[in-house]
Order: C-alpha cells, then structure tokens, then sequence
C-alpha cells in the first residue's frame, strides 16, 4: 500500500467530539470515519484490521464445529411477540413496512434463528449442533458512547448451539468457554482478560462475560484475589457485586479488586426460553418428544477493534499486535526526490516484501515532511517501522523499530 494512494488522511489534532480514546486514535489515524452519533464507517486501514478480527473468531470457531451461515437483518414483528420482546427490549429499532407491518432490525438473532432450526431439526439424531454468524446489528442506543464499543450499529459474531440435554449444553458451554480463551489469546488480550460472572437473568444462575481490564474501561469489575494467586483471572461485574454477592463463585473468597474493563464477549444458557414459543422439539428414539436446549454465545467484532485500540495504544498512536496489523511493515524513506537512494532502495524493498508475501505501508509522500511520516508511521501502529535515509545507507543498511517495546537496531537491507 502506498500512502500517496490511499484517499483517507491522518490528523495530529485530538478529535474534538471523541467520546473516547478508541474513537479518537481510530479517527486521527484514518482507520474510522464516524457518521453520526454511534455509527462508523470503516476506511481502508481500519477495515484491514476489522476482517483480521474477525477471521481469528471464525478460524476458532470452525475449530468447535460451528457452522457459518447468515441470517437476515430485519425480521417480522410477530417472531418477536412470540417471545414478549416486541415491547421487552427497550432497545429494539422498529420500522414501518407496507401495510400495517412492522419489522425489527435485528440486535440480536434468537428470533431468526430458532424457527429457522424448527423446519431442518426434529430428531434426537440431528442433535447437538452450533451455527454462526458475523453480521452488522443495530440497538437504538439512547445514549451511545465510546466509540466503537457501544454504538447503534456494530459488527458481532453470535453463534446459537442446540442441545438434547442440560449435560450436553453444559459441556459445550465450556468448549466454547475455551475456544473464547484461544481468540482472546491470539489477540493478545489473554493476560488482561477476567472470565466475569454475570445474572443469568431469566435464563439460568451465571452468564459470563470476558472483560478486558482498560484504564478508560466502560464497566467496573471485581477481581477475586484468591483466585488471581491461583492462576485464575475471574471476576464478578459489578451489578452482581452490588447485589450483595461478594464471595468468588470459584473459590469462596471474600477479598476483590476493583477495576475498570470492557466487555468483548458474552455466553449464555437459554435453556427453552426461544424454543418454547417457537415449538422447537426433537423425538428421541422411543419416539418421545422433548424441547430443545439452546445456548448463546457473542463477542463484538467491532468492540475488539476498539478494545484492542486502547489496550495497545501509547502517547504516540497505535501498537498492533501482527496477528491484527494493517500491515506488518511501515517503510519511511528519507528523501526529497523520487531519483533518490533512499527512495529508490524503499520501493526495491517495498517490492521485494510484497512479492515474498509480506504485507507493508509504503510512505512515497515527497511533500511530508519527515517529522510527519514518523509520527504518522507511529499513529497508525504497524509492528516494525524502516527507515531508509542517506545516512542508513552509508552503513549500508536501515533503521528498525519495533513498535510495541520500541528498540531501535540498525540493519542491512539483505536482513530485513
């Protein structure tokens, strides 16, 4: 990628209207341009790391099993009379349609997918199964904030699992508890992240939630001491810990710390709350019929951007990590003219990079100064910065920086 090409632009001043760090970092450095009031469009660089995201939630969850489809965006009004929620969930979008119907856009997709498994599953033998998906949803928000991690329209993947039993439930709750563990792993998120215990609400006793500990964290939560000297990262939130529940779910213990987090993910047991209304059944094999078991299980695609934003994030810009950069590699060449050394040298290894399957950000800009390709170099995170100027070349070589611990070596070009 050439910077020259790209039609978005960086910005060194602050954004004035940011809700948070995330909005604000992702806005200057050109990954996010915000709409309105929770809702962004996501520019080239931004989009990069959005789809890497979501290909380590995919790859792991193919690992279980699961079963990409995709569903519908707006659904009928009646599906969700079925479950009460046309008037229970306060923030369902409504949209008038010809006649005297009505839709929702979708926040969230039991009511798709459960009468959508009704007319393929009807047997013991169909069962257990998960599907998914990565798909925009949309909650009308009536005070969105922090950017990209709560808006009224983001990109989630939920995937909804179907159980003969509370056994097998239960033990798939716990592969998908796992799987979690990988993806959160994989984005470098692991060592900050508290498997949380949250209300069931109707569903069942615990929900559980990933937080991700954050300095400008939208949630508090309550870390178990007890269980942290044992190697547990576990918490409870804090609508638990209000309630008077202040002894660890795991250990017993009395003694939290709190913190500042935000959610990435959530799984819950719904039991036969969605299957009930729906008519969901399976026949076992003495020809009985029984309601099917489901589970739930999300993590914001569009929220881990903004996660992964301010946990990585210094006084100069963004630090990705390589599973999720926009490019591995940001070349700076110091040069005035494209006749240049340096120049030339850049767009060699540029080239070179490119074609052995490296990803890279060439800075060709000749009008930028060189204060301000370093600092955009800096802003936008890529993992290695190269500088190639006429004083690396005298040493036959490059500057390289690592942008996550910010050493500096120099290199030859053949090394790189």
């Amino acid at each position: 990628m050439y910077l020259s090409q790209l039609f978005t632009r960086t910005s060194k001043e602050s954004q004035g209207d940011a809700s948070s760090k995330n909005a604000d970092l992702l806005t200057r450095a050109g990954f996010v341009h915000k709409t309105m009031a929770g809702v962004y469009s996501y520019l080239p660089l931004g989009l990069i790391v959005l789809r890497k995201i979501e290909q380590v939630v995919r790859e792991e969850m193919n690992a279980i099993g699961g079963q990409e489809i995709l569903m519908s965006a707006l659904s009928p009004r009646e599906s969700w009379m079925k479950t009460n929620r046309w008037e229970g969930f306060d923030a369902l979008f409504k949209l008038p349609a010809a006649g005297d119907s009505e839709y929702a856009l979708n926040p969230t997709h039991e009511e798709i997918v459960t009468p959508l498994v009704r007319d393929f599953v009807s047997s013991y033998r169909d069962l257990p199964f998960g599907c998914y998906q990565i798909q925009t949803k949309f909650r009308n928000e009536p005070r969105a904030k922090s950017g990209v991690l709560r808006g009224r329209e983001f990109l989630m993947k939920d995937l909804y699992s179907f159980h003969p039993d509370q056994e097998d439930l239960d033990a798939y709750y716990e592969t998908v508890h796992e799987a979690y563990n990988t993806i959160f792993q994989r984005l470098g998120l692991h060592d900050s992240t508290y498997y949380t215990y949250a209300s069931g609400g109707s569903f069942s006793q615990f929900s559980h939630e990933f937080q991700v500990v954050l300095p400008e964290g939208e949630d508090h939560i309550f870390v178990s001491v007890e269980a942290e000297k044992n190697g547990q990262r576990i918490a409870i939130n804090r609508e638990i810990y209000e309630e008077g529940k202040t002894v660890c779910p795991v250990t017993g213990g009395k003694e939290f710390r709190e913190e500042r987090a935000s959610e990435g993910a959530n799984i819950f047991k719904l039991g036969t709350k969605f299957s009930e209304p729906f008519d969901l059944q399976y026949t076992d094999a003495k020809g009985k019929q029984y309601p099917i078991l489901m589970g739930c299980y999300g993590i914001g695609i569009s929220r881990l951007l903004g996660i992964c934003t301010e946990a990585f994030a210094d006084d100069k810009g963004m630090r990705w990590p390589g599973e999720l950069c926009p490019a591995s590699v940001h070349i700076v060449p110091i040069a005035k003219t494209q006749e240049d050394a340096a120049y030339k040298e850049a767009i060699a290894l540029y080239k070179k990079l490119i074609a052995s399957g490296s990803s890279a950000i060439l800075d060709d800009r000749l009008e930028a100064s060189v204060g301000q390709k370093l600092a955009d170099a800096d802003l936008i995170g890529c993992p290695k910065r190269i500088v190639i100027s006429p004083k690396t070349l005298d040493a036959e070589g490059a500057e390289l920086t690592d942008r996550m611990t910010g050493t500096v070596v120099m290199v030859s070009l053949d090394e790189i």
